[in-house]
């Protein structure tokens, strides 16, 4: 039996708990995929996979259901302490091609520079493996301009959950996926 996700969603959430297990749960919970059995996989878009609305992809899911998800997960308990977790996304424009998704968690960033780290991963990924002459040095959006121009890649996104560190030292958890869906 062959499992080709034919739909994804990207999703997003922060929980804060003095109990770090329940930081991530209520994480889930806010990114609408608190009810699932998660499975992590790695970075690989399916080709001619179609992104859902997250409301839209969310409705599908069952509780208990195994479900396939690219997860980028980070914690802290330190008051202040700035937390991200990102996932890119990078679309071949032949849409019978596979594309890239990246996870990036971490800290210390802001919401636009995980984000935009975390995008610039699956672009670079996806433009080496279409043959894009690209220097790796340069800056994302130099280097977003000549994707965009190459008319090899028909776009690139990224979903992120971003907090600081609870003030009470509780434990604050940003989590952001993308999640499969076989039907």
């Amino acid at each position: 039996m062959q499992l080709v996700p034919k739909s994804f969603f990207l999703t997003q959430g922060i929980g804060v708990h003095r109990e770090r297990l329940t930081a991530f749960e209520l994480a889930l919970r806010d990114a609408d995929i608190e009810q699932q059995n998660l499975v992590s996989i790695s970075s690989i878009l399916p080709p001619n996979c179609i992104e859902l609305e997250r409301q839209e992809g969310a409705a599908t899911l069952l509780p208990g259901e195994i479900t396939f998800t690219v997860l980028a997960r980070a914690e802290t308990n330190e008051p202040g302490r700035r937390v991200n977790s990102s996932i890119g996304l990078a679309r071949p424009s032949e849409p019978s091609m596979y594309g890239y998704i990246s996870e990036h968690h971490g800290y210390g960033m802001t919401r636009e520079q995980s984000g935009e780290y975390a995008e610039d991963l699956a672009a670079s990924m996806l433009a080496s493996t279409l043959g894009i002459e690209f220097d790796p040095d340069a800056a994302w959006n130099e280097r977003k301009r000549v994707y965009e121009t190459s008319s090899l890649i028909i776009g690139s996104t990224s979903v992120t959950a971003y907090a600081e560190g609870d003030e009470s030292s509780r434990w604050t958890c940003a989590v952001a996926a993308a999640v499969f869906r076989f039907a």
